[in-house]
């Protein structure tokens, strides 16, 4: 999906594709060992599917279609006061279809005190290398990083679906900081809080704001959920 901060001639990359077999073979070769997280999908937003989803849940990625009534309530929450946390790992968007990418470098950066990344690996330069930037510098180094985008292609090309550049759905990443459940859009200005949430509810906390986004659109199926979750350690 393009951004607002993009220009006629801005970066675009193929969108990446709702998959958990290749975000977790993107991640894993960005420097995630694969013994300490996995993607999976959520197969619905009840409770009794919600309980089979693997614990704990360290983040929700949620792609949702872009329509004129998302676009002015993002406008909408833009014009909002935000009371955010420091503590919250935020970037914007600049690269075009960058989103499930984006989502993916918000759901880790905001859990790296939870997970340990390989010590030299991308992933681990880049979060060193961008914690005492703002988001619109991030996103800069994100828009000249040529491994980074090289990455992102490989993982694009990998999807089970022909990859194209004209997509009308976006990505978002719900993660919980601080006590709080944010809402982490590279296309809004800031974070958004969804209130008091915990690690042990962030997938309930998530699906209901989640819900209440799929409401809104009720002719829309294009929806897709997919938790970051910890491996469980083996003994």
């Amino acid at each position: 999906m393009a951004t607002p901060e993009e220009s006629p001639a801005a970066k675009r990359w193929l969108p990446l594709e709702a998959n958990p077999d290749v975000m977790n073979q993107f991640l894993w070769n960005l420097g995630i060992p694969e013994t300490v997280t996995e993607c999976c999908d959520v197969y619905g937003l009840d409770d009794e599917l919600l309980a089979i989803v693997p614990q704990p849940v360290l983040a929700v990625l949620f792609l949702y279609p872009i329509t004129s009534q998302t676009e002015e309530e993002r406008l909408h929450q833009d014009n909002e006061k935000r009371n955010v946390s420091s503590k919250v790992y935020f970037m914007k968007q600049t690269v075009g279809n960058a989103c499930g990418t984006i989502g993916l470098l918000h759901s880790v950066g905001n859990i790296t005190s939870e997970i340990k990344l390989q010590e030299g690996s991308f992933l681990d330069r880049f979060f060193k290398s961008t914690a005492t930037m703002d988001p619109l510098e991030r996103a800069a180094f994100l828009e000249k990083d040529v491994e980074m985008e090289v990455a992102h292609s490989v993982a694009a090309s990998a999807g089970e679906t022909e990859a194209s550049d004209n997509v009308d759905t976006h990505f978002i990443c719900f993660t919980c900081v601080d006590g709080e459940l944010y809402e982490l859009d590279g296309r809004k200005s800031g974070p958004v809080s969804h209130g008091p949430s915990s690690p042990s509810s962030l997938l309930q906390d998530a699906a209901k704001v989640i819900k209440g986004m799929i409401q809104k659109n009720p002719e829309s199926l294009n929806f897709n959920v997919i938790a970051l979750t910890k491996v469980a350690a083996t003994v």
